[in-house]
């Protein structure tokens, strides 16, 4: 179990919000959950242009940020395909894909369930969407030469910025 059991949280997007951990940092995910990159390996090879979770590095453990790819502002050459691929976190809300507690989207509540918060409800709507984004990996696979990594790196990126393996 982890050491620290409650997290307290204030940054720019929410103020004296906390949660428990309920499972080790990690482990004991769902089982139809199993994402192919840990958040450390993510933010190191490049993901959101460099962009995302800067001013909540402290909710997190030091050794996610030592390497990682950070800017203050947006930078897609940061990102590991060198390439623009998101959308504004003003066209998640529109769309209805931010889910409260998690004002910054999925990434951030994949940052927490690493870390062992399970909100189960939460946890069932990110992980479905987890699973739907799956379908870029075909796209990939169906117009792609295998090991060509530079074709659809728009895609490429996506998929590892939702923790699926974009070298397919």
């Amino acid at each position: 179990m982890n050491v620290q059991t409650k997290i307290i949280v204030n940054d720019r997007m929410q103020s004296n919000y906390n949660y428990e951990l309920s499972a080790p940092i990690g482990k004991e995910f769902s089982d139809s959950f199993l994402p192919h990159h840990t958040p450390q390996v993510m933010l190191e090879m490049g993901v959101f242009e460099g962009r995302y979770l800067n001013d909540c590095t402290s909710e997190f453990p030091t050794e996610w940020f030592r390497n990682a790819k950070l800017s203050a502002l947006p930078d897609p050459q940061l990102n590991y395909f060198g390439v623009k691929s998101r959308q504004s976190l003003v066209v998640w809300q529109q769309k209805g894909w931010i889910f409260a507690p998690d004002p910054r989207g999925w990434f951030q509540w994949y940052c927490r369930y690493y870390m062992g918060r399970r909100l189960i409800d939460i946890d069932k709507i990110q992980i479905k969407r987890w699973r739907g984004f799956a379908r870029h990996s075909g796209q990939i696979r169906a117009n792609c030469y295998p090991g060509d990594i530079f074709c659809r790196p728009r895609q490429r990126q996506a998929l590892l910025q939702w923790a699926h393996d974009p070298l397919i």
